[in-house]
């Protein structure tokens, strides 16, 4: 197994994590290397990640220069990751080693990954509050019944965490893109939580707002990425339909009813205006696509779970 820990200013938390760890994984019987990856910290994380490497070779590290971010910790880590398992657990110490195991447990069920669920938060209201509106909202829209979609403490079959392209703020809409990558069997167990040990927490309001506009995004990826005019197309329908349909109306009251069109009526605006709107939107989704078939022919990307025949060997993401 490879367990991928993002930290930032992790220093104090660290040694004891690295020791729930240890003895998780070898009371369960499991062979592991942990990659600490360095968030650009300005303490002594680094230290303490080159110390423990030093103690225990199975704890390996890499450092960024500055600060990147969670989603490209763990991008990099997903990268370096060779274990036919993955796991991800945050260096807090909110999160339970002693969870791993059970989570693989419930993996080894069947399915492709399994995310943690911090039933009992052991937060502030001023951060638990925003989180479950978050999670209800990300739960609406994307489909998945999952209660904690940024719970730090997951575990995946390999192949999925080579399958997704985390990047930004995304690593919240794991589980989303990988359903996205057909990985769908995904399941939910709940957790311990602990309160946090050392330091502070790294959560604002600037980043609670970047999860929602990185949820837009993730959406859009997921169903209009390959399909720009089914989006734009959709929209510009409805304006255009809406905005021809005023001005039709106006014109039935000029000519049956003698009623003047222009003046002071805004019908007549707001439905040139939706006339235009629409027409944009339609142009915008013919761009789209003018913009990705090439794309698309140059490259095709699709991955095949399994074979039977000549080379009946498992193949992975194939681009031609």
């Amino acid at each position: 197994m490879s367990i991928i820990v993002p930290a930032y200013e992790e220093a104090e938390s660290l040694p004891e994590l690295a020791d729930g760890l240890r003895v998780a994984c070898e009371e369960a019987g499991l062979s592991f290397q942990v990659w600490v990856i360095d968030d650009g910290s300005r303490d002594d994380t680094w230290a303490v990640v080159q110390r423990l490497h030093g103690e225990d070779p199975r704890f390996a590290g890499l450092r960024f220069r500055r600060n990147y971010g969670k989603s490209a910790a763990l991008a990099l880590g997903f990268d370096r990751a060779q274990g036919r398992y993955v796991a991800t657990i945050d260096a807090d110490l909110q999160d339970d080693p002693a969870e791993i195991p059970r989570l693989l447990n419930t993996l080894e069920e069947g399915y492709d990954l399994v995310s943690g669920w911090k039933r009992d938060r052991k937060d502030p209201l001023s951060k638990t509050i925003p989180s479950r509106f978050f999670n209800w909202v990300t739960r609406f829209f994307s489909g998945l019944p999952l209660h904690d979609f940024n719970c730090g403490l997951k575990v995946y079959r390999r192949e999925v965490v080579k399958s997704v392209n985390v990047y930004g703020e995304l690593h919240r809409y794991i589980p989303l893109l990988a359903k996205w990558e057909g990985y769908d069997r995904v399941a939910e167990q709940e957790v311990k939580h602990h309160p946090r040990k050392y330091g502070t927490t790294k959560f604002g309001t600037e980043r609670f707002i970047q999860g929602f506009l990185d949820l837009i995004t993730v959406v859009f990826l997921t169903r209009y990425a390959v399909r720009p005019m089914h989006f734009f197309g959709s929209i510009g329908t409805v304006a255009f339909v809406v905005g021809f349909g005023i001005n039709l109306w106006l014109s039935v009251e000029k000519i049956v009813f003698g009623d003047p069109i222009g003046g002071a009526r805004p019908l007549l605006l707001l439905g040139l205006l939706l006339i235009l709107f629409g027409s944009q939107m339609f142009t915008t989704g013919l761009l789209g696509e003018m913009i990705i078939q090439p794309r698309m022919e140059d490259t095709s990307t699709y991955e095949v779970a399994e074979a039977v025949g000549p080379g009946d060997e498992i193949a992975e993401v194939v681009e031609g």
